[in-house]
């Protein structure tokens, strides 16, 4: 069954969104971005969220003590990097902390996504590709480039309503990220979100008997 995750909620009227919708993952946006947020406000609306949905927290080359902090504290459940951390990096986080860590690659070419793929993450996420931007781009990338890749990985970049079914058609990912797909002039809007949870949920959930 394909999980969903629904990033860079920010307001507790989002939090209600999705314990309505009952996504498997919600990110906390942490580097800078219209929808970052601090630890106190990401404390504060995980202590409103389901416990049934985990928190991810999205860093972009941040300083490793931060996350180390957050993931000791629960205020997030995963860790996701969308900047630049590299091996060493990773290593370390892994070292220090138990929660599993989504390393995010922008897709430019195969070559690149073969370079990544050896990287000691636990998941992949494959985001669309921009020069000036680290994520966030709304836009969705050319899913055939994406290879075989053995290790379970996040697809994002400009998923919606109208292409998540295409998108795991094409790619078959462990999880489909969306954040703008599921708002209303930059906010979250719950209708969006409810119904794409329900798209998937209808379409990857095995028939019962």
């Amino acid at each position: 069954m394909t999980k969903i995750k629904i990033c860079g909620l920010k307001k507790v009227q989002d939090i209600m969104a999705v314990n309505k919708a009952l996504p498997d993952y919600i990110g906390f946006v942490f580097a800078d971005s219209p929808r970052q947020i601090d630890a106190q406000k990401a404390q504060e609306l995980k202590a409103c969220l389901h416990p049934a949905v985990k928190t991810v927290g999205v860093f972009v080359n941040e300083k490793r003590e931060n996350i180390v902090q957050l993931c000791h504290a629960a205020v997030i459940d995963l860790v996701q990097l969308h900047g630049d951390e590299d091996e060493t990096y990773i290593k370390y986080l892994k070292s220090c902390v138990s929660q599993k860590i989504i390393k995010a690659v922008r897709v430019k070419d195969k070559a690149e996504i073969k370079e990544a793929l050896t990287l000691p993450c636990d998941y992949f996420l494959f985001d669309t590709y921009h020069k000036d931007l680290y994520g966030g781009t709304g836009k969705t990338f050319t899913w055939s480039l994406l290879p075989e890749i053995e290790k379970p990985y996040f697809l994002a970049g400009g998923i919606n309503a109208a292409n998540v079914l295409p998108a795991i058609d094409a790619c078959s990912p462990y999880c489909v990220d969306v954040s703008s797909g599921v708002e209303v002039n930059g906010e979250k809007d719950p209708e969006k979100i409810l119904k794409l949870v329900a798209l998937v949920r209808e379409k990857t959930t095995p028939p019962l008997g």
